[in-house]
């Protein structure tokens, strides 16, 4: 049984036995318990920022890369990046919000208003994260296909020998399957991590309802 259960179980008692805990003690606990885990919403975020930013260090002089920027597509991809990390920020700004805005909370209805803002705000991280690796990809592909002189040489010669169809079909199902693991990883992390705290905070929001009836 989850230590808050334990507490409200011996809050409810009439027995002189236990010492009661008042609204305000549960309520006290709940709100501790929420603050800590949008503040580790916030940690973990931070963390994953600095862990991707870690690995395009690292890819940086690798020969794909250095092959990619020959194809002079900073037109492409500065605005895509800028455009990402300003919808970044915003994110990190609304979860760092969320955990001053239920730490000085002192209603119950408006923490369970904050909780459940606090889950919206996470599920749409995780979908802007998604959608933003999707979009990328779409246009690495793009211009793999338009600039370099590699795929373009083996696209004309798929043509000349009339399995242009074909070529491209490969090409497309190879980069669906990559992208479905990738997608699939970041899901699997996302469940762990996010999922198990969202899960936490939830079952705050609901102890919230149960001290409120």
């Amino acid at each position: 049984m989850d230590e808050l259960d334990l507490l409200k179980k011996d809050w409810k008692k009439e027995s002189d036995n236990f010492p009661k805990l008042t609204y305000n003690e549960i309520y006290n606990m709940i709100l501790k318990k929420s603050s800590s885990i949008v503040k580790w919403i916030f940690i973990i975020s931070l963390l994953e920022l600095v862990f991707w930013l870690a690995i395009s260090f690292l890819l940086k002089d690798t020969e794909s890369m250095k092959r990619f920027e020959q194809f002079d597509a900073d037109a492409f991809f500065v605005p895509l990046m800028i455009l990402g990390y300003i919808i970044l920020a915003y994110f990190f700004y609304l979860f760092f919000k969320n955990y001053k805005t239920i730490s000085a909370t002192d209603n119950a209805k408006v923490l369970m208003e904050n909780i459940l803002k606090t889950r919206r705000t996470v599920k749409q991280y995780v979908a802007f994260n998604l959608i933003y690796l999707v979009v990328s990809t779409v246009v690495v592909l793009f211009l793999e296909f338009d600039r370099d002189q590699q795929v373009i040489g083996q696209v004309q010669q798929a043509a000349a020998n009339g399995e242009a169809f074909k070529f491209y079909a490969s090409i497309i199902i190879a980069t669906f399957i990559l992208l479905a693991v990738a997608v699939g990883v970041l899901l699997l992390f996302y469940w762990l991590v996010y999922g198990i705290l969202l899960k936490r905070l939830n079952r705050n929001y609901k102890e919230l309802k149960k001290l409120e009836t």
